[in-house]
Formats: C-alpha cells, structure tokens, sequence
C-alpha cells in the first residue's frame, strides 16, 4: 500500500499506461512537483504525445526493462495481471501500486477537494465544474476522465488549494480519496461483476458519503442515492427537477444541441440559463455544477458564462464531422441507462433518422445486463452492433454480439468467428469497425445522425466513417 511517505521520498515515478485518460492528469500533477518520470502504453495517442512534449521519456510497448530505475511504479486497472512490465515490477524492490491509490493521495494534498460521483454523468459534470472554475479564473488542479477542449487535455495542476476530481465506484476506487465535498450524480446498477447487487453499490456510495468533510450536493430525485444518504450527519444540498430541491430547474427551450432552463434556489427564480449539450440529464448536470461552484463563492454570472461556454467535454456527444449531410457524433456511454439517455436526446433533436453504432464493453456487464441493453438499443430508428470489446476481461461466460444484437428489432451485425472475436486483436477489431462502417456509409441519407457509443475505441468508426463518406462525395 503507497502511503505518503513513500511518494514523499520517490525520485523517479514509472507509470505503466501512461497514455490513459486517467493516468496523465496525475503524470502532470506529479510532473509539477519535480519527480522525475517516465512510463509505457501500447498504442501510440495524442496523449501519449502531449506527455512526450513534457520532455517525459516514454516507452512504446511493455516490457520488464522499461522499469529500470524506478522507485515507485504505477499501474492502472485495465492493466492484466500477465503483463511483462507489472510482473517485474511486483519482482522488483520499488513499490507498486494501482493509480487509485495515487489519487487518493494526491487528492489529500488540497484542502478544498471536489470529488464527482455517479454511475453516470461523471466526466460531463466534472467537465463543467472545471470550465466553471477556469473561467471564473481559479487556477485549479483537475483530474477528469475525458478531455475538456478548454484546458487540453484530462487535467491539470494549478497553484491554489482547490482541486475537482471525477470519483469512480469501480472495484471501490472512490474511497482512496479524500473528499472534502462530494458530488453524487446518480446510483445505478453497474460493474455487477464486482458489486454483485444495488445493495452493494448503495452501500459503497454511504462510505463514500461518510468519508467527506464538508458538504454533500446530491441528486435529490435519485433513489438510490438518498438512500445511500439517509441519516449521515453532513450539510446536504439537494438537486432535481421539481420544487422539492434547493437547487431546481425548468426547461424553457430546447433547439439543435442547446438548451435553455430558468434556475431556481429554495423556489426563488436565480435566472436563465444555457447549456450546449443535448439532453434533460445534461441539465441535472448543470444543476450539480450549479450548486458546487456556488458553494465555492464563485458569481452567479461566472457559472452562467462558464457553463454556456462549455461544448461537452471529448467523447461526450462530440461533434465529429458533417459530410454529404450527414452528422456524425461520438459519444461515451456504455452502460444502458446512459444509452438510453444519450439516445432520446439524439431522437429529440431535428434528424430524419439516428443510428446508433455501439461497441459492448466488457463481457460480464453485456451479459448481466443484456434485457437493458436491448431496450436501449431499440430507441434509435437503426443500432448496428460492434463485436464485443472485453479489454481487462476474458470471455469466460461465452457471450457474442450475436446474443445481443439478434434481440433487437432490424439491428445490424456482422458475423464473426469467436475464436477471432475472443483474441481481440487489432487488425480484426478494425475489420469488423470497417464492415459496419461501410454499411452505414451505404445506407445513411442526408439528414440523419450517425452516433457511435461506448467506452472503447469505437470513436475510430466515426472517424472512418466520416472519411469514407467524404470519399463518396
């Protein structure tokens, strides 16, 4: 177990997958404060270049001599067990430990730690807490798991005392940190194969409660989440459409990506409000953003300026290209619920058709959650169905695309052989995203909305999309 002393006396930190999302803000972070640093990934990323323009020497490719020299070493989740790098590292004398707990660590630096939560939502709202604070000129440390536009990249280290972190439930990773305000979006069924049950993913959520020092901003219309609240001894701010939360919202308009809502707090009309981001619960966001940054002083008319300025953060209905007029859009969403949410805000909006394109992550939750998935994918007018991403995972429960997609009425999917699906291998991933991206090419018409969903790496569809259609033009 790192512990701050001994990140305290590390001279040369390691990092193995050093290019994810979650990892470079804290390469930053750390970069800042003089350790010397270097790391590995696999696939070469914009990341992986920006980390390199830091003059951080970076390792194509795992292997157990990349860690030479290393004191302290950093590994991420996604990482599996037989990798060469974590092997020798576990062998070797430094320390090693997962990057939650570096996070945790770190977020115990600040004194003012904003820390989002949810099953869903998280990056968005952290996003426009972020772009809030910037904008407002507060010189924050950030660690998000996207990229925001304005700040690009996942995160950043600032010089004051205040620091907004995104706060994930996976295998219990939120409760290495030190949360001294807690943003919980949401509480909803996920990573079952960890959890188990609701039951058990409520009762992750009140530790989490428990452990922060100074406010909690809920969801006041979540369930699940007063439930994980329920009697704890801490100053509660509530959020929620309708007149029962401190914090509340009506819709006024809604038109292309923006929408326009009138605040309220305690019932008293604070003003109108805009968003440029699709969707009812991309204003439960806002509300959440809303009230944090005014627990943190900052003006009214900042967090308007800050919140109409934000365009989403990377892989939140992004805004790919327009070609032969056809939108295509790319979009993180992985879990039913956030699918069913992105995708009736797509149908929402002025297109003649929405596709969805979807890549299943990881076996166990397509499995376990395989009713909901279907359901979700039947709100677009057409879902076509990546093969099944299985990333920390091995297909031990034997479940195929074909078991889902075949549920779905009119869905499109291409027949892979499961030897080759199970291997997960590069050139075979790209054939499958090829196979369904010609079919969309050959199909979609002026008008429609093409947007690809999921937590992998399907947003290189989007992009082969819109390069096929431009072909064509």
């Amino acid at each position: 177990m790192i512990s701050n002393e001994i990140l305290k006396n590390a001279k040369h930190v390691h990092f193995i997958g050093i290019g994810g999302s979650g990892m470079y803000p804290l390469v930053q972070i750390l970069h800042s404060k003089g350790y010397y640093i270097t790391g590995s990934d696999n696939n070469e990323t914009e990341t992986l270049e920006a980390v390199r323009k830091m003059g951080i020497n970076v390792f194509l490719g795992q292997r157990a001599e990349n860690i030479e020299g290393a004191d302290l070493i950093i590994y991420t989740a996604a990482i599996m067990a037989d990798n060469p790098e974590l092997i020798a590292a576990k062998a070797s004398s430094a320390y090693t430990a997962e990057r939650a707990e570096l996070l945790g660590l770190v977020t115990g630096w600040y004194d003012n730690a904003y820390c989002v939560c949810g099953t869903h939502g998280k990056t968005t709202a952290t996003s426009m807490l972020t772009q809030i604070f910037m904008e407002a000129g507060r010189d924050i440390s950030c660690v998000i798991g996207g990229k925001l536009p304005l700040i690009g990249g996942s995160g950043r280290s600032g010089s004051s005392d205040t620091m907004v972190c995104e706060a994930c439930e996976y295998q219990d990773h939120f409760l290495k940190l030190y949360p001294d305000v807690a943003v919980i979006l949401n509480v909803d069924a996920d990573h079952l194969e960890y959890f188990k049950s609701i039951e058990n993913i409520i009762k992750s959520f009140r530790k989490f409660a428990e452990m922060t020092t100074k406010a909690l901003i809920v969801n006041g219309g979540d369930a699940n989440t007063m439930k994980a609240i329920s009697g704890l001894e801490k100053q509660v701010i509530t959020f929620g459409f309708g007149w029962d939360y401190d914090y509340s919202a009506v819709i006024i308009s809604k038109k292309g990506l923006q929408t326009d809502f009138r605040l309220y707090y305690k019932g008293e009309s604070r003003g109108t409000f805009t968003i440029n981001v699709p969707g009812d619960h991309n204003v439960l966001n806002a509300l959440a953003a809303i009230a944090a940054a005014e627990y943190a002083g900052v003006p009214l008319e900042d967090i308007k300026k800050g919140l109409a300025d934000f365009k989403g953060a990377v892989r939140r209905f992004q805004k790919i290209d327009e070609v032969k007029g056809v939108t295509i859009v790319d979009d993180y969403a992985h879990h039913p619920a956030e699918l069913a949410a992105t995708l009736t805000a797509a149908k929402s909006l002025d297109f003649n058709r929405v596709w969805a394109l979807f890549q299943p992550f990881t076996y166990t939750r397509t499995s376990l959650l395989l009713d909901n998935f279907v359901k979700a994918l039947e709100i677009p007018d057409i879902a076509v169905v990546t093969d099944i991403m299985g990333s920390r995972e091995k297909n031990e429960v034997g479940i195929y695309t074909e078991d889902l997609a075949s549920k779905i009425e009119g869905a499109v999917w291409f027949e892979t052989d499961h030897a080759l699906a199970d291997k997960q291998t590069a050139e075979q991933k790209n054939y499958n995203f090829s196979q369904c991206v010609d079919y969309i090419a050959a199909n979609c018409q002026p008008g429609d909305l093409v947007i690809t969903l999921g937590c992998g790496d399907v947003y290189k569809a989007a992009k082969m999309l819109a390069a096929k259609l431009k072909e064509q033009e």
